[in-house]
């Protein structure tokens, strides 16, 4: 559904995208990652036929970005982190324009605003001003705009900037149906949003490609050992000390997030690969009649996958 081959951006001297390739399959929702100053706002330009590539290919449900944009355009609805509302307006009036303007028949205008209105939850807001709108409904105006003639790909930027928790899950759970039918690029700075909603995540950083795959599979290929969090009610140094001789423990912290209170304190084991040490560990809290209050394997986070691959770009650059 959308191919990008071997693209190139400069502006100038400034090289934001270095030889990007990837894939996205039809109905897949895609998660687009990337730090400020990544390439991650050009390449998505570059996706939709804002801007030109210097270099490479993309092509958008078998046409190409450069040839064919009136053709791509007709195909991608695009969500930008601000969207382009007319405040003045109602938001009926806005959608009805928008359809006219994205090229819907005369005929299904009044069935798709109808539609995007449902979809989008507002239903209560379509004779309101825009301008006279909360943030939230502004940004379900610019969600329902996206829809409006029913394109094959969705471009979403910051999706749920602007709204409140019942609102954030309602957009996530619309995103999931939408994808029944539409192809979904996601980009967010919101990492729990892309572990919700996404099937698969590309991570750019410095304008290079860093990982793609799916959350699952990230976290499998950079988890080493295992890692305990563990609250015991004892002196840290000697908790330390035993803990560090059990075989298979590689590195005893302390958690300095962990406020000490009443001797409780919070204790960071790193094993090494391979290494269950979890009855160890409890046997040698209890031996030693410190009380145990926690202990847990914690797992890697789609965050601790980002910065991991992100902070380690920029050391090598």
């Amino acid at each position: 559904m959308i191919e990008v081959q071997n693209v190139t951006k400069r502006y100038g001297n400034f090289l934001a995208v270095d030889d990007i390739s990837f894939r996205v399959e039809k109905g897949e929702i895609v998660g687009f990652l990337g730090p400020n100053a990544a390439g991650k706002t050009t390449t998505m330009r570059i996706i939709t036929s804002y801007m030109p590539a210097t270099n490479g290919t993309v092509s958008v449900a078998g046409y190409d970005v450069f040839e064919q944009p009136m053709e791509v355009k007709k195909r991608i609805g695009y969500l930008p982190e601000n969207p382009p509302l007319y405040l003045d307006m109602k938001v009926k009036d806005y959608l009805q324009f928008v359809a006219a303007l994205k090229g819907v028949e005369r005929k299904d205008i009044a069935k798709r605003v109808d539609y995007v209105v449902e979809e989008t939850s507002l239903r209560e807001m379509e004779d309101r001003i825009i301008k006279k709108l909360s943030k939230g409904f502004r940004q379900r105006v610019g969600l329902a705009q996206a829809l409006i003639h029913d394109p094959e790909v969705l471009v979403l930027d910051e999706p749920t900037v602007g709204l409140d928790p019942k609102q954030i899950i309602e957009v996530r759970e619309l995103i999931k149906r939408l994808a029944e039918d539409h192809t979904i690029i996601l980009s967010t700075h919101i990492l729990p949003e892309v572990s919700m909603t996404s099937e698969r995540v590309v991570i750019i950083n410095r304008g290079h490609i860093v990982a793609e795959d799916t959350p699952e599979n990230l976290i499998a290929s950079l988890k080493s050992g295992e890692t305990l969090q563990v609250q015991v009610e004892g002196p840290f140094d000697a908790i330390k000390e035993q803990l560090s001789g059990i075989p298979g423990v590689a590195v005893v912290s302390q958690e300095k997030d962990v406020i000490r209170k009443d001797g409780i304190c919070g204790v960071r084991v790193d094993t090494e690969p391979g290494k269950d040490v979890r009855r160890e560990v409890a046997a040698a809290v209890v031996n030693n009649h410190w009380g145990l209050l926690e202990l847990r394997a914690v797992s890697l986070t789609l965050e601790d996958i980002f910065l991991e691959l992100t902070t380690e770009e920029e050391v090598q650059a």
